[in-house]
């Protein structure tokens, strides 16, 4: 095990920066819309009640626009309900609900984390 010291007014300074960084976070996630956040396919999958090759032909065939990051596919929920709006997938509104909360809750866990 490796040991590090430092000074406490360095200490000091760096637990400052972190502290703003959490509050910058916490403003940023408090402006963020629901229907802007990006949600993973497995999400999708799950609260629509469809499988992964349903969506990944929604891909293919161009029916929803997503964004790839490190091997794993995202989508905005405003696109998850122009999805259901069109028709493309049949669903209730209740599931996009459910969608929306299961990220209210993921963030606000993550704030929580934060704040220990």
């Amino acid at each position: 095990m490796n040991v590090i010291t430092f000074e406490s007014d360095a200490y000091q300074a760096l637990i400052d920066k972190i502290e703003s960084l959490s509050q910058l976070i916490d403003i940023h996630q408090q402006k963020v819309n629901p229907d802007e956040a990006w949600v993973n396919s497995e999400d999708v999958c799950t609260y629509l009640g469809i499988s992964q090759r349903t969506l990944q032909r929604l891909r293919t065939s161009g029916n929803i626009t997503y964004s790839s990051l490190g091997g794993k596919i995202f989508y905005t929920i405003s696109e998850i309900k122009r999805l259901l709006e069109s028709r493309k997938v049949r669903s209730s509104a209740q599931s996009v609900d459910e969608l929306c909360d299961a990220y209210k809750k993921r963030i606000s866990s993550f704030q929580g984390k934060g704040k220990q």
